[in-house]
């Protein structure tokens, strides 16, 4: 199986995030130098996927703008001799070819997952949360590909987080494969204390076969009454094989403050236009404290 395609769920309303989201796509919130959603676009592009669809909602249409050309700031630009800021804005553009759906109800992330059934075809495909920001040396997702292909099974990225926080994600039953890869054979989302199955948690990745979509069509709505793609994965995964990655590299949510800024630090500090002047910058403010 060859991954060449990825969905990109954005069509939240980003209310943990208010009021900066209240007109601003949450997804579009400055992190450094471009908006949150570019860096997960790249890390697709990186792992050598081609085309992107974007799950977005009628609200949203400032991302659809940033991935295109800007004819009058490009002239603006050559004009004033700007050409790192020119390469910059039309390389953009140019990462991938980008397409969007709407996500027209707000029905869960597997309704939104289902949306995307007409782009992909019969295809394997990834999925990368427009949430969830990954630093790593290896694209994340290339490290699901890489494990997808291989076993010929869908795959999602996991790591191991505390038995306290474990309520908060979807707990998988596990069994080793080889060096950080399990096949993967139930799970629970949000469980209870008696419901856990480990402390491997899904972190924002997944490679799925086609076959998701027809069990996401039929299924009923579960937490929350949305379309929970984890109740469609539990079906995949009894009914064919899937693999969970323990992926290396760190995982923001930058659906919420305090990930937004811890992502915006860590990625500030390894800016090189930022990065000398913020380490002192630290070092300064935490002498006055």
């Amino acid at each position: 199986m060859k991954v060449r395609k990825a969905v990109i769920p954005a069509a939240g309303l980003g209310t943990r995030m208010l009021p900066a989201t209240k007109t601003v796509p949450k997804e579009m919130l400055p992190m450094v130098d471009k908006p949150v959603i570019q860096y997960i676009i790249e890390e697709a592009v990186a792992a050598g996927i081609e085309d992107i669809l974007i799950v977005t909602n009628r609200a949203k249409s400032a991302m659809d703008d940033y991935f295109d050309y800007y004819p009058e700031l490009e002239t603006r630009l050559v004009q004033a001799g700007k050409d790192h800021e020119l390469t910059e804005v039309r390389r953009a553009a140019d990462l991938a070819n980008i397409f969007y759906v709407r996500q027209k109800e707000t029905k869960g992330l597997g309704h939104a997952i289902w949306r995307a059934k007409r782009f992909v075809g019969d295809e394997p495909f990834a999925v990368l949360l427009g949430d969830d920001v990954m630093r790593s040396k290896e694209p994340v997702v290339g490290q699901l590909i890489q494990a997808a292909e291989k076993y010929d099974a869908s795959a999602v990225g996991v790591q191991q987080v505390s038995l306290e926080a474990i309520s908060k994600y979807c707990s998988l039953k596990v069994e080793p494969l080889e060096d950080r890869v399990f096949l993967a054979t139930d799970m629970v989302e949000k469980p209870r204390p008696e419901q856990v199955f480990s402390n491997y948690a899904i972190l924002g990745r997944y490679v799925l076969k086609s076959g998701i979509f027809d069990i996401l069509e039929h299924l009923e709505p579960g937490f929350g009454g949305e379309i929970q793609l984890t109740d469609g994965l539990r079906r995949l995964c009894q009914k064919e094989k899937m693999v969970a990655v323990d992926f290396e590299g760190r995982r923001y949510d930058t659906g919420n403050l305090r990930g937004f800024m811890e992502a915006s630090i860590d990625f500030a500090l390894d800016h090189p236009e930022t990065g000398t002047w913020l380490r002192q910058f630290i070092k300064d403010k935490a002498g006055q404290l």
